[in-house]
């Protein structure tokens, strides 16, 4: 039975330190090729922050974003966020990212995480994986995509205005 109570405190302890996880400080590019630091987020205060990790070469992470962007300009209107789209395409894709980006006319902003450091600090395996920060802190993380799960972003953004 006390082993069954520490395996639970251990348990709530793990969800409770991952639910508080704040942004690690690291180098991004824009498309203009201007440094922007994560630390930067910080500054937006009391309203969520949309970070979705995604790849020229990640068809799941461009329906996603492209589902996004067909609502975006109507959700910008009625709710309160900002939404960062973050490309982790290596030295051999990044190439592409201007290109797709202009083809599918994104208007959100795009960062590129060169070295996929924030990927890595954010022990990120997969993409599509999306964050929501408000204030600082990860509210919200999701893996994977598929249509419909916008609609669940989008309800934790309402729920966080």
């Amino acid at each position: 039975m006390k082993q069954f109570f520490i395996t639970a405190l251990i348990v709530i302890s793990f969800f409770a330190a991952a639910k508080s996880q704040t942004l690690p400080k690291v180098d991004l590019v824009n498309l203009n090729g201007d440094t922007f630091n994560s630390s930067q987020f910080e500054s937006i205060r009391n309203k969520p922050i949309i970070i979705s990790f995604w790849a020229t070469w990640c068809v799941p992470c461009i329906n996603e974003l492209t589902t996004i962007n067909d609502q975006y300009a109507d959700l910008k209107k009625a709710l309160q966020f900002e939404l960062y789209a973050i490309a982790e395409d290596d030295s051999r894709t990044a190439k592409r990212i201007q290109p797709l980006v202009n083809g599918k006319n994104w208007s959100f902003e795009i960062l590129h995480d060169k070295n996929q450091a924030l990927k890595r600090q954010l022990n990120i395996m997969n993409i599509p994986y999306t964050i929501v920060v408000k204030n600082g802190t990860i509210i919200y993380k999701h893996s994977g995509y598929v249509p419909g799960d916008e609609d669940e972003l989008f309800t934790i953004i309402r729920n966080n205005q």
